[in-house]
């Protein structure tokens, strides 16, 4: 497992982390019962605070990515498609977010942007997929 730590970005640490177990987790680098370092462990190797990567981890659980097993350590938690899927609309709905405020700042309407979403599916659409349709 890899994380990067950016002292500079003004994002705190435990989010960081956070979001790069989840990210992985995600995309399946991380598996469905895979080991998760130890607190102890993880804060040493990237030379932070056993408090800020325990939050991380809290967090993580609370948002039902990992679970701990007491003595034994956190692990990947099964996958929850319905959890995915909520990350995955969140994501959407951020992405939407940006869309407009870019399409406002180049004074395009709901059309340009519907026609813009249109000619992407086309280029992007793998056979059969049903997305869009």
């Amino acid at each position: 497992m890899l994380i990067f730590i950016n002292n500079k970005n003004g994002v705190p640490i435990y989010d960081q982390i956070y979001s790069q177990i989840k990210a992985q987790i995600i995309s399946g680098k991380l598996s469905e019962d895979a080991p998760l370092p130890s607190i102890r462990s993880l804060a040493k190797d990237l030379r932070i605070s056993v408090i800020t990567t325990k939050r991380a981890y809290e967090e993580l659980e609370k948002d039902g990515f990992i679970y701990t097993a007491p003595g034994r350590g956190s692990f990947v938690a099964k996958k929850n498609t319905q959890l995915l899927r909520e990350e995955n609309l969140r994501q959407i709905e951020a992405h939407l977010d940006e869309v407009m405020k870019l399409a406002a700042s180049c004074n395009l309407g709901k059309g340009d942007i519907i026609s813009m979403i249109e000619m992407t599916e086309v280029e992007h659409k793998p056979p059969h997929s049903g997305y869009f349709s």
